[in-house]
C-alpha cells in the first residue's frame, strides 16, 4: 500500500509542478505545443505496450476489446459534458484531469499489487503527459483572472484524487478476476487514446512541423523503458 502511494504521488506531482510553471513564468505556445507532442508519444507506447499489450497477456483479447470500447464511449460522453460545462472553467479542467489521470494511476496500482513492481513506461508517461496538462490549463485560469494561490490548490487537489487513485488500483487488485482486470487495461487505453485524438495531439500542433518529431522521441523513449520494466 506504502508503495502504491509513493508511486502514485510521484506521478501525480507533474501535475502540481506543471501548475507551479505556469504561476511563475509564462511559457510560448510552441514549448507547451512540444512538451504536448513528446508527451503524447509517450502515452502512445504507454497504451500499446502497457496497456493493451499486458491487458492481452492477462486476460485475452476479448476483454481488453469490450474495455476498450467502454474506455473510449466513457471519455468521450464525459468529455463532452466538460465542453458543455465551460461556463465554469476550474471545474471542466479539473474534470478533464480526471479522466485523464484516474485510469492510468489505476493501472499503475494494479501492476504494484500483482507484483510486478512500478512500470517504469506508465509511470513516466503519466508524469510527462500530466506536465503539458497542467501548464496549459493552469495558464489558461491565470489568464481568466484566477488568483494563483485557487490554481495552485486546485491543482494540488486534482493530483491528491490521481494518487488516491493507485491506492485504490492496489486495494482492489486481489479481488479483481484476470478477466476484470484486463478490462480495466482496455478501459484505460480506450480512454487515453480518445483524449489523445481529441486534445493532445492537436494542441501539440502549437510546436509547428517539429511536433511529429517529437511525438517520436516520446514514443521512442517510453517504448525503451518498457523493453526495461
Amino acid at each position: 500500500m506504502a508503495a502504491a502511494l509513493g508511486w502514485g504521488a510521484l506521478a501525480a506531482s507533474s501535475l502540481v509542478i506543471g501548475a507551479l510553471a505556469s504561476v511563475v513564468a509564462r511559457w510560448p505556445e510552441w514549448l507547451v505545443g512540444l512538451v504536448l507532442a513528446f508527451g503524447a508519444g509517450a502515452l502512445i507506447a504507454a497504451v500499446s505496450f502497457e496497456l493493451a499489450q499486458e491487458g492481452v497477456e492477462i486476460a485475452g483479447a476479448g476483454p481488453v476489446g469490450v474495455g476498450f470500447a467502454l474506455g473510449a464511449v466513457t471519455y468521450f460522453a464525459l468529455d463532452g459534458l466538460v465542453e458543455r460545462g465551460q461556463s465554469d472553467p476550474a471545474s471542466a479542467l479539473a474534470l478533464g484531469a480526471f479522466l485523464d489521470g484516474i485510469p492510468e494511476q489505476l493501472v499503475l496500482g494494479l501492476g504494484l499489487a500483482a507484483g510486478d513492481g512500478v512500470s517504469i513506461a506508465l509511470l513516466g508517461a503519466i508524469f510527462v503527459s500530466n506536465l503539458p496538462e497542467a501548464i496549459g490549463s493552469a495558464t489558461e485560469m491565470r489568464a481568466k483572472g484566477r488568483r494563483r494561490e485557487t490554481v495552485l490548490r486546485l491543482w494540488i487537489a486534482v493530483a491528491v484524487v490521481c494518487t488516491l487513485a493507485s491506492v485504490v488500483g492496489f486495494a482492489v487488485a486481489d479481488s479483481l478476476s484476470g478477466d476484470l482486470e484486463g478490462g480495466f487495461n482496455g478501459f484505460a487505453a480506450g480512454a487515453l487514446l480518445v483524449m489523445l485524438a481529441d486534445s493532445m495531439i492537436p494542441d501539440a500542433r502549437k510546436a509547428g512541423r517539429t511536433a511529429g518529431l517529437a511525438t517520436a522521441v516520446g514514443f521512442a523513449v517510453a517504448a525503451g523503458l518498457s523493453s526495461l520494466s
